[in-house]
């Protein structure tokens, strides 16, 4: 088989597997460019229109296949109506984040039954690019990156598939001619995200903002709020310490304080929510030891409070504001955290809160509310018997171990006396279980008690240095208060369940067995958190995730004016400014020299005949192709031989250059035997 023959014979291969004309292969890959970037809206998109769209997207597809007619607008028109009736009747608005994503999803897909002219291909490709942008609306992973990639060297692939007139590149070439497209925007891009200034915050504001934090810790809790939460493997934030981290026990990474309870509901203190300053608990100290010192990277949510180790000391500053720490050492910002944020803290474990008070102020930490849980009331009043508060602690806690409580997150449900029915029936439940019937007691038995909320241990990774503290790991723990000692954490669930405390929540679970058979178990192991190969495979995504996360998506204003500061303290302001542009001036030079050293070898000589011919008399105009050129040349007087020679030349060069395309191995050979065969021209 001759080296011309193969192509043709893959070509007539290609039409037969597919079956399919050029205009409506190039449809196909338009058809699979637009659902690449559909497909991900389908996550927070209704069902009704992701439904809607997905049979418009077959529709379009078998019109193709069929080479049927496409709808008129008569059909279209109602169905268009009738979208927009149901995104206003979904969002009660046309506008906005939501209902603008929705409205744009479904123009696209709308136009693509609505396309009859070239220009309307266009403005499909044109609406996918912007539609692109808005998937980050809602995800700004990795993962999100690499579709966006995908999703835009298919449609600029799309794009110069309808932009060729004549032969063209097969499918793998077009391809990587747009992969080449966006490599070569790819450098302009990163000089733009690194150096062109930040703004702080979205670059515009739409309504329903405020509602799209991600779900995370509660300012309440209640019987299965946490529990809730501990089936979540979502990421609650990652932390690096820049100072030796403490053990897995002491991580206790504080959030909020909960003191008023209404009979089921734990929440905070409504005349704290909104007192002044002066009338706020004071932040009494004591610090024993070394501080620790440790970077958190949180992941948006809907409150303003931040996350630590206990007891912060030091707090980080957010917009150039430090946060406030309250007397309860809660770290409030003065805005709700919608978006991801990095803040340093100094924390200390070893601390004395508010040794001494007011009794007047106990009140407020003994407070029941009446009518609610008679026998833990009774069970306090038993304790009241022994006169050290520290022996009652003691007492309940050694109830706790004694008698067959369990630590589930599946607890049942619980009515009106949810802690009598916990510590006398069920017994079993969550942390918020054993810390809210807990404080219950330790209140009816005289003793000022209140519940502190957060989360508990985290996950090292190893391979790049952080811990991951997921919403899994959400806990609930009691405080006490001490004359002397001031506010005392004691953790309840240690004393049902001391592996929570000693490892995260993700590893203090049971192994569970494969598709449910236990003997199965014995033997592969597909737990993430369990399985050794997975953990690792687990932990090295998280690592890649979490460096995507520290110098992209954190890449805020103030880190860039710090890069940028350490940058001129290096090189001074004139440096940075020709150091720039010596990079700039070095890719542009690279992109010559790129471009030459990839010359066609036949342009070349080409090129060579031109100015050879140019010399006598022949000069080339800039409009005249090698047909037009061969014409003149051979209507001119010379040597019959060289005319011959210089005509052959040019017609072997037209019919490579615009001829059906076909490997000539021995065709730049033949060109320069007829140049020299030529350049006796005179």
């Amino acid at each position: 088989m001759s080296a011309t023959a193969a192509p043709a014979q893959r070509g007539a291969l290609a039409r037969l597997a597919f079956g399919l004309a050029r205009d409506k292969a190039d449809t196909l890959l338009l058809l699979a460019a637009a659902l690449l970037v559909i497909a991900p809206h389908a996550d927070h998109l209704p069902g009704w229109i992701s439904a809607l769209c997905a049979v418009m997207l077959l529709w379009r597809a078998l019109i193709t296949f069929r080479g049927t007619r496409m709808p008129p607008l008569a059909l279209l028109l109602p169905v268009a109506m009738g979208a927009m009736f149901g995104v206003y009747r979904t969002y009660h608005t046309l506008l906005g984040r939501e209902a603008g994503v929705a409205m744009l999803v479904l123009l696209v897909t709308m136009k693509m039954l609505e396309m009859h002219a070239k220009r309307d291909l266009f403005v499909v490709i044109f609406l996918c690019f912007f539609l692109q942008l808005t998937h980050f609306f809602y995800a700004q992973g990795i993962g999100s990156a690499l579709l966006m990639v995908v999703a835009i060297v298919t449609l600029l692939t799309a794009q110069l598939s309808f932009q060729y007139t004549g032969q063209r590149p097969p499918l793998l070439g077009r391809l990587r001619l747009g992969a080449t497209i966006l490599g070569l925007a790819a450098p302009l891009a990163v000089l733009l995200f690194v150096f062109f200034p930040r703004i702080q915050g979205p670059l515009w504001g739409m309504p329903g903002d405020a509602k799209s934090g991600r779900t995370g810790m509660s300012d309440s809790m209640s019987p299965g709020n946490l529990s809730s939460l501990a089936q979540s493997e979502e990421t609650a934030f990652r932390v690096k310490f820049i100072d030796p981290a403490p053990p897995q026990s002491q991580m206790y990474w504080r959030g909020i304080v909960l003191s008023r309870f209404d009979g089921r509901t734990w929440s905070r203190m409504p005349q704290r929510l909104g007192a002044p300053a002066a009338k706020a608990d004071p932040l009494v100290l004591t610090l024993r030891g070394p501080g620790i010192r440790h970077q958190v990277t949180l992941e948006p949510f809907k409150n303003n409070w931040l996350f630590a180790l206990e007891a912060p000391v030091k707090p980080p500053y957010m917009d150039g504001n430090p946060v406030r720490v309250t007397g309860e050492l809660e770290m409030r910002a003065d805005f709700a955290l919608e978006q991801r944020v990095r803040y340093e803290v100094v924390s200390n474990p070893q601390f004395t809160l508010q040794a001494q008070q007011d009794p007047a102020n106990m009140a407020a930490w003994l407070e029941l509310p009446p009518g609610y849980n008679p026998l833990t009331m009774q069970a306090g009043a038993e304790l009241r018997k022994l006169d050290d508060p520290r022996q009652r602690v003691q007492a309940a806690l050694a109830r706790f171990n004694r008698e067959n409580f369990s630590y589930t997150l599946e607890p049942p449900l619980l009515g009106r006396d949810s802690v009598d029915e916990f510590m006398y029936t069920t017994k079993a439940g969550f942390c918020e279980h054993y810390a809210g019937s807990f404080v219950f007691l330790m209140r009816a038995a005289g003793v000022p008690a209140r519940v502190v909320a957060g989360y508990q241990g985290g996950e090292a990774n190893p391979f790049d240095g952080f811990f991951t503290v997921r919403q899994m790991d959400a806990h609930a723990w009691a405080e006490v208060w001490f004359e002397g000692s001031g506010w005392t954490r004691v953790d309840p669930t240690a004393a049902v369940s001391p592996e929570r405390i000693q490892s995260s929540g993700a590893r203090a679970r049971q192994r569970e067995a494969p598709f449910g058979i236990e003997s199965l178990g014995a033997v592969i192991n597909l737990n993430p958190h369990t399985s050794p190969w997975l953990t690792e495979l687990r932990l090295r995504i998280g690592a890649v995730n979490n460096g995507w996360n520290q110098w992209v998506l954190n890449y805020t204003p103030e880190r860039q004016r710090s890069f940028l500061g350490s940058l001129r303290a290096v090189l001074g302001y004139w440096d940075v400014l020709l150091a720039l542009l010596a990079i700039a001036a070095g890719a542009v030079l690279v992109r010559t020299l790129q471009l030459r050293s990839r010359t066609d070898p036949i342009d070349a000589l080409y090129s060579q005949l031109c100015q050879q011919l140019a010399k006598a008399g022949l000069a080339r105009a800039p409009h005249e192709g090698p047909g037009a050129y061969a014409a003149r040349v051979g209507a001119h007087a010379m040597a019959p031989a060289n005319k011959a020679a210089a005509t052959r030349f040019l017609a072997l060069y037209s019919a490579h250059k615009y001829g059906p395309r076909a490997p000539q191995p021995k065709l730049a050979g033949t060109l320069r035997r007829l140049l020299n065969a030529a350049k006796a021209t005179n």
